[in-house]
């Protein structure tokens, strides 16, 4: 961040962010929430038109690929991110950890409700 959008607070001790910079962040965040999301509804998409019901015989080995599919989902937010122009350098473990669960719950929920409608 430079210098002029972040002034110092008046007793010195934390700097204080512009309304612009903290528009920006809240925008940048609702964008990366967005991709995790449609990445976690692609998963769980794919997972249906590839696997079907897991819990079938004859598919029952290949449950496991569903599973590959939500980490491939997880995986490829980042290179999204880099596409999209956002910075991931100030991502932190929490942040990681919150795109991969919004996949996670997205890719289960877009799956089980496939699952149980019928087509």
């Amino acid at each position: 961040m430079s210098e002029e959008n972040i002034s110092e607070d008046k007793s010195g001790q934390k700097p204080v962010k512009t309304q612009e910079v903290r528009i920006k962040e809240h925008n940048e965040r609702i964008l990366r929430t967005t991709i995790g999301c449609f990445m976690g509804i692609l998963a769980g998409v794919l997972s249906f038109a590839l696997i079907g019901d897991p819990s079938l015989p004859e598919n029952s080995a290949r449950g496991l690929i569903g599973i590959l599919l939500l980490l491939a989902a997880i995986v490829f937010q980042k290179q999204i991110f880099l596409l999209m122009k956002i910075d991931v350098t100030q991502l932190g473990g929490k942040d990681w950890f919150y795109q991969g669960f919004m996949a996670l719950s997205l890719w289960f929920i877009s799956w089980t409700i496939l699952l149980t409608v019928p087509i």
